[in-house]
Formats: structure tokens, sequence, C-alpha cells
């Protein structure tokens, strides 16, 4: 059995250097700079095992937006103009 779990709330700060996401109230909080650095696209993991690409100079990057993607997801889009979805 599959469940899906959904957030109950997402939030941006004001500063849009932090996304907090809240399920069953509790509450995860992840810096842009670490979203940015560990995003699940192809330029920063690479194509394959071992091809992850390190990311340097993102701790001023900020989320500029979130748009829901699907059933599931989120795209963020950062002020580098580097777009991915989670």
């Amino acid at each position: 059995m599959n469940v899906m779990i959904t957030p109950t709330n997402i939030r941006l700060s004001k500063d849009k250097k932090k996304l907090t996401i809240t399920f069953d109230e509790i509450e995860y909080s992840m810096s842009s700079e670490f979203l940015r650095v560990y995003s699940p696209s192809a330029e920063v993991q690479g194509h394959g095992p071992g091809q992850e690409i390190l990311q340097l100079n993102k701790q001023n990057v900020e989320i500029e937006k979130l748009k829901p993607t699907g059933n599931y997801a989120i795209a963020i889009h950062y002020s580098d103009s580097h777009s991915t979805g989670i």
C-alpha cells in the first residue's frame, strides 16, 4: 500500500533564503544554499554515480519562485537562474 504524505504548509522566508515545509505539524527548514547545492538536477548530480559536480559560491542564492508541479512536487526557481523540482 502506497501512502502519499502531503505537506500541510510550504513557506518561504521573507529574505527568500529559507524554505519551511510542514508535515503533520512537524516543520522541516532548509536553506536556499542547501537546496541549490543538493539539487536533484543533472547539472548538480551528473548523469550517474560518481558524476556529481560540486556547486560553489551559492551562499547568497535566493529562492525566487515556487511552482507546484504535477501531483506531488514543487519547482524551485533560484536567483542564479537555476530551476529544478523536488
